[in-house]
């Protein structure tokens, strides 16, 4: 057996010794072999702490992870997305200088945490996405001149940074709108941004023509009655507050309704369906039987032909009124008496009426009453007749389609809508009524002003044209145009808070009538 112990006296010693000068040639072999170099993209120059790049058409990739200091300048991208440095957990200084970027992502500078210096001046950004600088914890300088600054609700999150940051920010100007030019964004005063708008957005879709729609609570729950004369029916939706949707409820037979008019009166529910042909009943709920039945009917040859129906409390007594749009029929008033509503007083015959507004002001209730072939009329109430007492004309108007009220401020205002004409709007001067402003309208059936939170609103409806919202000026004591809503030929316009939900009704003779929520929009979001 050959082995170390068979070589010759003196091999065993010499062999090792050759082995131990070979491993200590390689050692110092590696020991003299360069630093390897760190991966480095090829529009970049790189070392182990800093890389440089020009020419770049993006935020290069793969760049050494680190890396402290990152200058990208003169370079060809135009915006710079989310995640762009993720990796570089060791960057503390980022200089993109000089380019062309006119955008940045809201999280373009996530995971950068040991960030204190950046610079993005002389760049073309006009707006910064809300809380882009939120991942930066250490930020401690921040330079941004050079750019051209739109001062405008986007900018307003930065306003307020600014001034709670303990970063140091070189000065940055405004290059618009015109009254901010060359203003500094530091001093600009919050009050100066109003980026609070609303909107009206379609909510549901009620798969069905209507004419008229009521609100209305019973039994701590939220319901709609809608007159349907193509499903021969009035409608009770009711409001379901878990998916928030309006939902089939029950339906009261009207072959030809025209208005659904609910009414609560000590707590019992009665529905006022008039009809144009047919007569017009008063039906019951009854919760025991959960089903309407009917209760009396309507003096048909004292209605003929009932437009509109208004109900009202004066003195404690529950009343309601139809209008009546027939050349031989009266409008009439009706009032509640123990087990059903009776026939009190007849107010405006041959007149062919088309809609009446109650206005409780004043301690005078009155009852406006427009008619399409004569100026709309007002009656007061009389304490000591028990009845309504004719007070005069609205003269600004020779006709009126329909006829609302509102108050702003101490001032009260009707509106009134036309089909041919101007639709106006009057304010009440102690004595008399006196326009205030014309609003274009041909084709106008159904107009409704109405109260969100603090913002006044009016509907304005039309049968060969969209329906216009305009919005109440306080300032200027007018409304302006606020929005447009693709409605087919509207009979009505309805508000209706529902929980947390603010929706507008319009229902739509022609098509399928629509719900729309009204919105709140933060525009510096």
């Amino acid at each position: 057996m050959l082995g170390l112990w068979a070589l010759p006296q003196g091999s065993g010693h010499r062999l090792l010794g050759l082995s131990l000068l070979g491993f200590c040639l390689v050692l110092l072999g590696d020991a003299k072999r360069p630093p390897k170099t760190p991966p480095c993209p090829p529009s970049c120059s790189c070392t182990r702490d800093t890389a440089f790049c020009v020419d770049s058409k993006a935020v290069p990739k793969n760049l050494p992870t680190e890396v402290i200091s990152l200058l990208l300048n003169s370079n060809k991208f135009t915006l710079i997305g989310d995640n762009a440095f993720m990796g570089l957990s060791h960057l503390q200084y980022l200089f993109i200088e000089n380019n062309d970027i006119w955008a940045l992502s809201r999280f373009t500078f996530r995971g950068l945490k040991s960030l204190t210096h950046l610079s993005l001046a002389n760049n073309n950004l006009q707006t910064l996405p809300r809380d882009v600088f939120r991942p930066l914890d250490i930020l401690s300088d921040l330079d941004l001149r050079g750019n051209s600054l739109n001062c405008d609700c986007k900018v307003k999150w930065l306003v307020e940074w600014l001034a709670s940051t303990n970063t140091t920010v070189a000065p940055i100007y405004c290059s618009n709108p015109p009254r901010f030019q060359e203003h500094k964004v530091q001093d600009l005063p919050l009050r100066e941004f109003d980026c609070i708008t609303t909107d009206f957005v379609l909510y549901q879709t009620l798969p069905f023509p209507a004419v008229s729609a009521e609100p209305f609570l019973y039994a701590s729950d939220l319901y709609l009655a809608l007159a349907q004369p193509s499903a021969s029916a009035c409608t009770i939706l009711k409001w379901d507050y878990v998916e928030r949707q309006l939902r089939d409820f029950d339906r009261i037979p009207a072959p030809s309704a025209v208005h659904c008019k609910p009414l609560v009166v000590d707590g019992q529910l009665y529905v006022v369906a008039a009809q144009l042909f047919g007569g017009s009943y008063i039906y019951h709920w009854d919760p025991n039987t959960t089903r309407f039945n009917k209760l009396q009917d309507i003096d048909p040859e004292r209605v003929r032909k009932p437009n509109d129906l208004e109900a009202f409390r004066i003195e404690g007594d529950w009343f309601f009124a139809i209008a009546d749009s027939s050349k031989a029929g009266a409008t009439s008033l009706y009032r509640w008496h123990q087990n059903g509503f009776y026939s009190h007083q007849a107010l405006h015959a041959w007149h062919r009426d088309t809609d009446l507004e109650f206005v409780d002001g004043e301690g005078k209730p009155r009852l406006i009453v427009s008619s399409s072939s004569q100026a709309p009329v007002i009656y007061q109430w009389s304490k000591a007749q028990k009845q309504f007492v004719a007070q005069g004309e609205v003269s600004q108007v020779p006709d009126a389609q329909a006829v609302k009220h509102f108050r702003a401020g101490r001032d009260s205002y009707l509106c009134l809508s036309r089909y041919i004409g101007d639709s106006k709007i009057l304010r009440w001067e102690g004595t008399r009524f006196s326009e205030v402003q014309a609003l274009p309208s041909r084709g106008s059936l159904a107009l409704q002003p109405f109260l969100v939170g603090e913002r006044r609103y009016l509907a304005l409806g039309s049968d060969f044209s969209f329906t216009q919202i305009y919005q109440w000026d306080e300032g200027r004591q007018k409304f302006v145009r606020f929005q447009e809503l693709a409605v087919q030929a509207p009979r009505a316009f309805c508000y209706m808070p529902a929980g947390d939900a603010q929706l507008l009704l319009a229902p739509s003779f022609k098509g399928q009538t629509l719900v729309y929520r009204h919105v709140v929009v933060d525009l510096s979001a």
